[in-house]
């Protein structure tokens, strides 16, 4: 399968990124930052460097690479949990802009499949209407959402094992897993969380 995964130079998209390759996939990953582009090389992919809300060069560069699926694991979050009040309309914008032009560059390039990341709370307000706009629009086009926990383990908010948010949560390497176990299903919403089921009953 041919996949190309926006946001592959993510906290989750670094991760995923080589296990989708062991699972012989061909993979192209895009980042927005070009220093990344040797990351993602390294780790077997084909490095695309791209801005989601460049519509136009979105398009090109996922007709270019022509894929199975479109996987969207992009967000716009800051570096500290603390700043995440103030990045709230930037991640909002990303659900909403960045989900729209990623699903019409997917749809000009003819991919069959779409896979998108969304998450397992309910955030409120502005983040809560962008996220259930991109659970909409994915199912619309008979995507695949997978609403993940809070991550924690390495390189995310929570880094040590003593501490963990609260749940719904998984951490980022069993998140990874099981998104490489989900390629193949049906159109839905699927929780991956530490305490939900593996084998991917739909929430709906």
């Amino acid at each position: 399968m041919r996949i190309f995964v926006a946001g592959a130079s993510g906290v989750l998209g670094i991760r995923l990124t080589p296990m989708l390759i062991a699972a012989e996939c061909v993979v192209a990953g895009m980042t927005r930052t070009p220093e990344k582009a040797g990351m993602l090389a390294e780790l077997g992919a084909e490095p695309v460097v791209c801005d989601v809300f460049d519509a136009a060069a979105l398009e090109r560069a996922v007709r270019e690479f022509g894929p199975d699926m479109v996987m969207h694991q992009l967000t716009d979050l800051p570096d500290r949990a603390e700043d995440l009040p103030a990045g709230r309309s930037a991640n909002a914008r990303m659900r909403r802009e960045g989900t729209a032009n990623l699903i019409a560059a997917a749809q000009a390039a003819g991919a069959k499949r779409f896979l998108a990341q969304s998450i397992a709370w309910e955030t409120g307000g502005e983040g809560q209407a962008a996220q259930e706009f991109l659970e909409q629009e994915v199912l619309g086009i008979g995507g695949v959402v997978l609403r993940y926990g809070q991550f924690y383990g390495p390189g995310t908010y929570y880094p040590e094992g003593e501490n963990q948010p609260e749940p719904p949560r998984i951490h980022v390497d069993e998140a990874a897993a099981r998104t490489v176990l989900a390629l193949d299903l049906a159109s839905g919403i699927y929780a991956v969380t530490d305490d939900g089921a593996t084998d991917f009953e739909p929430v709906r």
